[in-house]
């Protein structure tokens, strides 16, 4: 089996990507994998770690506005159709797979004009414009949620599979557990509350994090830190202002990016973060509890409606994105974090609802698309 799969940009579109690809090589040990992407965004890091060739072409997401920027976007994504032939020609796809964004737009256009056969990957509740300009055209869409199936009417198949994750629950003994604090310089005794904003990172979780460790409310636990790779030197210079060395903090691990996410995220006690669609799937899986500060968006709520999710059953508290601020995390961590019993519940609701076989049902849905 010859796969294409498109992915670029963030770890949102990235990851489920390279889960899908990590489960076809699984059961097919013959098959080739190319991701296609740009030379901009995280899959020039992250897909070569996971150890599969990618192929750039220049290609942009659209924005609304007009601008001469803009335009020149639109006319190097449309130009960048002849690199995607050109990769074509050479690899020979028999199935073409996207994790939706503005990489599928020149990539679907060609797979779907030679009739390759094609899967489109949505985790959004709400598709994005990718999934959405192509749903009539490809032969599959698998969706990570229930609501999205109806979002999609009159698309050839679309099959709720879930949403697929590298992150799985693991079984960390405590010596394995004490190993991973020690290479961080964390203490084995403390709750861990592990901090990430996305791929990307988030200022305002950035800023309310800055606050609470500088107003010392971190005494009773310890916190694991994403700032974002483009945010840890604003972070940094932030911390420098009141002269302190952000890699010398009391209680703190601050790091541009965590590439052990899977082990980190199965010894933490809690989480504060975004709520995506597959963050949402790893913390059920996993089973801990979280604080959300959505990312707000102008057309719609999606990562507050997902929150919203969690938070009914009783496995998260939200802060939205404009009203978090050091004091409000505090109280809202201070309150989780000191009853073990409401972490421990917390955690078990949030497993209650974790996708089952997510990489199963999609190769399943690729195998009988290609038989």
């Amino acid at each position: 089996m010859r796969v294409i799969i498109s992915a670029a940009g963030t770890g949102g579109h990235i990851n489920p990507g390279i889960a899908i690809a990590n489960k076809i090589r699984e059961k097919d040990k013959k098959s080739e994998i190319i991701f296609i992407g740009t030379n901009r965004g995280l899959e020039n890091d992250l897909v070569p770690r996971a150890g599969y060739k990618l192929k750039t072409i220049d290609a942009y997401g659209l924005k609304k506005e007009f601008s001469i920027q803009n335009l020149k976007h639109i006319i190097l994504t449309i130009r960048s159709r002849k690199d995607v032939e050109k990769i074509f020609d050479e690899f020979k796809p028999d199935l073409v797979l996207g994790t939706g964004g503005y990489i599928c737009g020149p990539v679907f256009n060609v797979a779907v004009k030679r009739k390759i056969p094609t899967i489109l990957h949505e985790s959004n509740a709400y598709p994005g414009k990718a999934v959405k300009m192509f749903s009539k055209k490809v032969d599959k869409i698998l969706v990570g949620f229930e609501d999205t199936k109806y979002r999609l009417e009159g698309c050839k198949s679309v099959v709720v599979t879930g949403t697929p994750t590298k992150i799985k629950k693991l079984n960390i003994s405590n010596e394995k557990k004490k190993k991973i604090l020690e290479e961080l310089g964390i203490k084995n005794g403390l709750p861990i509350v592990l901090v990430f904003g996305g791929s990307q990172g988030a200022q305002r979780i950035n800023e309310a994090v800055t606050e609470l460790i500088k107003n010392h409310k971190n005494e009773k636990y310890q916190i694991i830190w994403a700032t974002g790779t483009k945010q840890f030197d604003i972070v940094k210079e932030e911390f420098e202002k009141s002269s302190i060395n952000i890699n010398n903090i009391k209680n703190v691990k601050a790091v541009p990016y965590i590439y052990n996410m899977e082990e980190l995220i199965n010894i933490a006690d809690l989480l504060v973060c975004r709520s995506g669609a597959m963050t949402i799937t790893e913390i059920s899986i996993v089973g801990k509890p979280a604080v959300f500060i959505p990312l707000p968006s102008m057309s719609a709520n999606r990562q507050e409606d997902n929150a919203l999710v969690l938070k009914k059953i009783g496995a998260a508290k939200i802060i939205l994105n404009k009203d978090v601020n050091g004091n409000n995390l505090s109280e809202e961590i201070d309150s989780i974090i000191e009853d073990k019993q409401e972490l421990e519940e917390m955690g078990k609701v949030a497993n209650s609802i974790a996708p089952n076989n997510v990489e199963e049902k999609i190769y399943g849905e690729i195998k009988q698309l290609l038989s």
